[in-house]
């Protein structure tokens, strides 16, 4: 279940009550007259399926309260109501199959922002990726693509595709650029200041590695890979199943193959940086797509659900 609070404006409190009361997933509806401020109004509130969410803030947005008011959400964690348990029943589809729009339309915004924190945090899983080169270490590959942050941007830019929201894309896309610009060349300047002391030496990134060669040697698998790995993400930001998405950060070769391209340059191993470069556009491009298709798929199997389920509600009477 989700808790809804609207900030109404008076004269729209009786048709915001009308709509959640007409809507079987919604239950819990209380009204507090006179109790917001800023924006001044009436304070409305319900507890309401996941599965109803899309339909229910549609409806709210038509009376535009979220120009003129406001809509938030939140998450409950726990429930006890019989109330509550009967409006989930009658909700259309299943919980763990609804997409709340709204809600992936917001974290995908924050996502596409350019931020030092996520700069930081690329930098810092492009210089592990960059040692893990030189050590051919996989273990620190693993760790390199876990603390990587770039999937938020990836599906920001699928979002911004599927929906059509040209800034979302362009924001997402210069948050990548830019990022992974920095990162690179910080993790550059590192890898010649290790050069320069005796720290790195030129033969100690090898011609072969066994444990780590795919980063730079790029094949079919490589989109295959980068194509579930994108489903998997967005059906796990969808889900709101963050767990998954670590098995996501493991499976995808866009920070180690950035991290390579750095190393590469400093030691003048130029036969890997092409090979580098291509690995980190054919992942990142392979998400996009799977991103793309995945919430295309989505919106139409939960739309065909919804309409099925209303023929035949869940409790079988119909």
């Amino acid at each position: 279940m989700l808790r809804l609070q609207a900030i109404v404006p008076k004269d729209r409190t009786e048709q915001v009550c009308t709509v959640l009361a007409g809507n079987p997933g919604a239950t819990h509806i209380a009204v507090f007259s006179g109790a917001a401020r800023d924006p001044a109004g009436d304070v409305v509130t319900a507890d309401i399926a996941r599965e109803s969410a899309n339909e229910i803030l549609a409806a709210l947005r038509s009376l535009r309260l979220d120009r003129d008011g406001s809509l938030t959400l939140e998450h409950i964690d726990i429930s006890l109501s019989k109330a509550a348990e009967d409006a989930e029943r009658r909700a259309p589809g299943a919980p763990d199959d609804a997409v709340v729009w709204a809600d992936l339309d917001q974290r995908t915004a924050d996502a596409a922002d350019l931020t030092w924190s996520f700069i930081a945090f690329l930098t810092l899983a492009t210089l592990l990726a960059g040692i893990a080169a030189l050590l051919d270490s996989p273990i620190l590959i693993v760790g390199a693509m876990v603390l990587g942050p770039e999937f938020g941007a990836v599906a920001a830019i699928a979002f911004g595709l599927v929906f059509w929201k040209p800034g979302r894309v362009a924001g997402a896309l210069r948050t990548l650029a830019v990022g992974f610009a920095v990162a690179i060349a910080i993790t550059y300047v590192c890898a010649l200041l290790g050069r320069w002391t005796g720290v790195i030496e030129l033969a100690e990134l090898p011609d072969a590695r066994p444990l780590t060669g795919f980063v730079y040697e790029p094949d079919r698998w490589s989109f295959i890979v980068a194509v579930l790995a994108g489903a998997a993400g967005v059906l796990a930001l969808t889900a709101d199943k963050s767990s998954s998405l670590v098995g996501v950060f493991i499976s995808v070769t866009t920070v180690p193959a950035a991290g390579n391209i750095a190393v590469a340059v400093a030691l003048r191993h130029w036969s890997e940086v092409a090979g580098s470069a291509v690995q980190l556009l054919v992942n990142l491009v392979g998400m996009v797509i799977a991103g793309v298709a995945t919430m295309v798929v989505q919106r139409a199997a939960w739309g065909f659900a919804q309409r099925r389920t209303k023929m035949r509600p869940k409790d079988g009477t119909g």
